[in-house]
């Protein structure tokens, strides 16, 4: 493959698949997906790329994944829910090696873009404090005090990014997701985020008769979600752009979980009890995304609405309950 190759770093992942699939219907190529995963517990796996399985940790790997692209899309990194990150910092802040390779990996092959995945578990943690939050905006990522661990790290990879380009010329480009979901992606084991594994559990009840589902906190804590096809859409809206500050991306219709969970069981036609374990990892309290700053400057915000998107996510989430409990292979 020659220098017109689109690397994909994370495309094992739910994201990460997503965009390479986007990227090879789009005519985008040749396209080189690499994660650290063996192909088999990849979210998706599309022959037309160039599939490789290497640790991102690792300079040399890097500089293979890199080898004669002209584009880099850098979606890789040891994440999960809050489950994970909470119980993870240590793992999580190892994901800077992944981004500090790849700048340099790219910046020494002659990479003419990079694209960036951050996160809106940069945002300072006194603004998130209560369930009715103002919607947050790129500004509010500083005086800094991010997520512990998974926030620091993305905020310290934007830092590497900026100077990348400062310092190197490295075209690089920024977006902090908001809580993506949809179909395919990971639904059970302890990485899902709050809307898979409320599906997983609602279809569960529904599909073998039990009477109630399992909520981590109290439920009245506010979240903002974002379909996958508004995050792709996003993506290649920001990677296009001459934006080169960080720019949300990210639903604006904020929930509680409470709310959340009201949604799908209303899909799913059904009313549970609900059990609210109290000593869970719960996060902060409120984020929502203040899409003020990418409505202006790109003239696009994410527009799925929760309930059309969760709709889809459902769908898939129980088609992947049911062939794990007839013993047919599924997805993770």
């Amino acid at each position: 493959m020659g220098y017109e190759t689109t690397v994909v770093a994370g495309g094992g992942g739910f994201i990460g698949g997503h965009l390479a699939g986007a990227l090879l219907e789009r005519g985008i190529g040749p396209v080189r997906s690499v994660d650290i995963k063996p192909l088999d517990e990849w979210e998706q796996v599309f022959e037309k790329a160039e599939n490789l399985q290497l640790d991102l940790r690792l300079k040399e790997a890097c500089e293979r994944a890199c080898a004669g692209a002209r584009e880099v899309y850098c979606l890789a990194a040891d994440m999960g829910g809050m489950g994970f990150i909470e119980n993870n910092k240590g793992l999580c802040m190892l994901s800077s090696l992944i981004t500090t390779h790849m700048l340099q990996a790219a910046a020494a092959a002659g990479v003419e873009r990079f694209f960036y995945s951050s996160s809106a578990c940069v945002y300072n943690a006194e603004k998130q404090d209560s369930p009715d939050v103002t919607a947050l905006r790129e500004a509010d990522a500083y005086p800094a005090m991010p997520e512990d661990g998974y926030g620091w790290e993305k905020l310290f990879s934007e830092r590497m990014c900026r100077h990348f380009r400062e310092d190197f010329g490295l075209e690089t480009r920024i977006a902090r997701f908001h809580n993506v979901y949809g179909p395919v992606g990971t639904w059970r084991g302890g990485r899902e985020k709050a809307p898979a594994a409320l599906c997983r559990k609602i279809a569960e009840a529904t599909a073998f008769e039990g009477g109630s589902i399992e909520i981590w906190g109290d439920g009245t804590r506010t979240r903002s979600f974002t379909y996958i096809d508004d995050c792709i859409d996003g993506i290649e809206r920001i990677m296009r752009s001459d934006v080169t500050e960080p720019l949300n991306l990210g639903s604006s219709e904020l929930v509680t979980i409470n709310g959340l969970a009201d949604l799908i069981e209303d899909i799913a036609g059904v009313k549970l009890e609900r059990v609210h374990l109290l000593d869970t990892p719960k996060g902060v309290w409120g984020r929502n995304s203040d899409n003020s700053l990418i409505r202006s400057l790109l003239d696009w915000e994410p527009s799925t609405p929760l309930r059309k998107g969760l709709e889809s996510t459902y769908a898939w989430v129980r088609e992947q309950v049911i062939a794990a409990a007839a013993g047919t292979p599924t997805r993770r």
